[in-house]
């Protein structure tokens, strides 16, 4: 029973995966405070108020709570991409360009006789129609 839990945790996806959470929630931590201290004071320096929250309030129901939580995915998905993602698809395009790694097409990327081959396969595995 040991040898079969120490044989799941040690395998790599799940300390991959583990990394991973520790590390987005670490992260977390740096985007919301991007958020909250430079992005939505400056969105209050041009609209007027840090959030939405008071605006379109009709007693219970409170559009801008709702807008409020809109914007703030929106930066926090826009801060991911243009402090994570876009910089790291630079750094790659170099280190390929350095490397001479070229990308391959989509017309590259699958030989005409290996795809004329695999529906073949396909076709051959597919139950029988009357």
């Amino acid at each position: 029973m040991l040898s079969g839990f120490k044989r799941f945790i040690m395998k790599g996806n799940v300390v991959d995966l583990a990394v991973a959470v520790i590390m987005g929630a670490a992260f977390s931590a740096v985007i919301d405070a991007l958020v909250k201290s430079v992005l939505m004071p400056f969105i209050a320096l041009l609209v007027g108020e840090p959030n939405f929250d008071k605006f379109l309030a009709f007693g219970d129901i409170k559009i801008g709570v709702f807008l409020t939580a809109v914007v703030n995915f929106l930066l926090v998905a826009s801060a991911i991409y243009f402090v994570i993602v876009m910089p790291m698809n630079v750094l790659i395009e170099r280190r390929n360009r350095k490397l001479e790694i070229k990308e391959k097409t989509e017309k590259e990327a699958v030989d005409p006789q290996i795809a004329l081959l695999t529906e073949i396969r396909d076709a051959l595995k597919a139950p029988a129609r009357d």
